[in-house]
């Protein structure tokens, strides 16, 4: 979502770009069609990265589970997922080299002005995928007979911390462009990177990784939970499903209250180094009296054109209390801001109300299933079953959704105050990249497609006793003939 928005209208300001005039002319179009091509790849990407990144700890979990019990419904289980997890890297994997793809051919007056920051950054990102994940993804999916139990664990665990220090420098460098610290800039116009300490640990990155990574582990434990919940609709005693269903839901419980704190401190971040994209997100567009908060604003449909909300429906002072920690405290409306610089504030605030929406229903799912846990209902309850298969894709819409608020927020920028998008876009034209853009989406729509096909054909069944797959090597039997 780096670089999604409407694309704003061009004239002959200083800034290049304003958000006046009638029409787009062959050099807007190529901007909006750039954008709308990365929206396709990155939405796509997104997911599969996250359930790559989630599902590699709950491999690691299930196999640090087996070597501890010795109960082998944890080694099926395992086996079961690691099929899973094996086609979500293939797929994961193509999508990624036309995300490449498309940030090469549109953007190269971005890699052009801050090359030298992201440059290293993305190349940590591909050393540790190369290194860890590539590396030992091949005796985590088949060596369990040939290296025993404990350094199969070990490659499991090389994979998925591998996949978490990819998420790190990916969103290290993504975090840098929305609050950039430790450069200067060269006679050339051109990011100079100065403090590294600085540059990786930006100010924003912190929360940003905590919130994403969390992000993934939840919806990954939605997506077990609600195939767990559909076999279990299919058989109701089942021992795999009912022991994958509990661990999801667990997880649910213990991250989802956590998410919420860490969003609270993220937006505390934001409103501090991006104002008018939290202005964006409330649809504030005037200042309230002195002492009467900043209200909720529930519903509202904003008008960039007349800087005013129709329809708005909101609470009083509500949103003083998580944006201030009080009842009185407001925020710099959107009407202070150049115009310019305002991102599309419709798409922002519906989106972080989806976001917050989704986040609601996770966390009243985790707080349902801990109750009926506490009567004995758990395994029984045939609607919480139901209400989990429906609840299978909430986490990666939420975390879709949660990307739009972030990445469409900071529009009209790249990197955030100093490079506008408008200026970071390659010179190609409209019509190469919405002809690219359909090869892309064709591409990934039959990638997809069959990727979810297969996926489907592995759920209908759950795992079972003595689930194919290699029989491994425990240790008191290692160097028996």
């Amino acid at each position: 979502m780096t670089l999604i928005a409407p694309c704003l209208k061009r004239t002959r300001s200083s800034s290049g770009w304003s958000s006046g005039g009638d029409g787009m002319d062959g050099v807007e179009w190529g901007l909006l069609a750039a954008r709308g091509q990365f929206a396709v790849t990155i939405s796509f990407h997104i997911v599969l990265a996250a359930f790559s990144i989630g599902m590699a700890s709950f491999l690691l979990v299930l196999e640090a589970l087996w070597l501890w019990r010795r109960q082998q419904v944890y080694l099926d289980i395992y086996r079961y997922w690691l099929k899973i997890f094996a086609l979500n890297v293939a797929i994961g994997t193509a999508s990624g080299l036309m995300l490449e793809y498309q940030f090469g051919l549109n953007w190269a007056r971005l890699s052009a002005q801050a090359g030298e920051v992201l440059g290293p950054l993305m190349f940590y990102e591909v050393m540790a995928a190369f290194f860890l994940e590539a590396g030992f993804l091949g005796i985590m999916l088949f060596g369990m007979k040939k290296v025993g139990p404990g350094l199969h664990f070990l490659a499991t665990a090389a994979v998925a911390v591998g996949s978490i220090i990819s998420a790190f420098w990916i969103l290290s460098a993504n975090s840098w462009m929305h609050t950039p610290q430790g450069f200067g800039v060269g006679a050339d116009g051109r990011f100079v990177a100065q403090d590294w300490w600085a540059i990786i640990f930006n100010p924003s990155f912190p929360y940003r990784f905590v919130h994403m990574m969390l992000a993934t582990y939840l919806a990954t434990a939605l997506l077990v939970a609600g195939a767990s919940a559909w076999q279990l609709l299919r058989e109701p005693t089942h021992l795999h499903a009912n022991v994958q269903f509990s661990m999801a839901l667990w997880a649910v419980v213990v991250l989802a209250p956590v998410q919420i704190v860490v969003g609270d401190l993220h937006g505390e971040n934001t409103l501090k180094f991006q104002p008018q994209k939290v202005a964006a997100i409330e649809g504030a567009w005037t200042r309230p009296a002195p002492g009467a908060g900043e209200p909720l604003r529930l519903f509202a449909l904003p008008d960039m054109t007349e800087r005013r909300n129709h329809l708005e429906l909101a609470i009083p002072r509500v949103a003083s209390l998580y944006l201030r920690h009080d009842l009185s405290s407001t925020i710099k409306p959107l009407t202070e801001f150049a115009p310019q610089d305002i991102p599309p504030v419709a798409v922002v605030f519906w989106a972080f109300r989806a976001m917050v929406g989704l986040g609601l229903l996770i966390l009243a799912l985790g707080i349902t299933s801990l109750v009926l846990l506490y009567r004995k209902r758990l395994y029984t309850t045939r609607w919480l079953q139901h209400g989990c298969l429906l609840m299978a894709p909430v986490g990666f819409m939420a975390m879709i959704s949660g990307w739009i608020v972030t990445e469409v927020g900071r529009q009209p920028f790249t990197v955030y105050g100093l490079l506008r998008t408008a200026d970071s876009a390659s010179p190609v034209s409209s019509e190469q990249v919405i002809s690219s853009t359909f090869t892309i989406l064709f591409f990934y729509l039959v990638v997809f497609g069959i990727g979810l096909w297969v996926l489907l054909r592995i759920l209908r069944h759950p795992a079972s006793e003595g689930e194919q797959g290699p029989q491994p090597t425990l240790p008191d039997e290692i160097g028996k003939p």
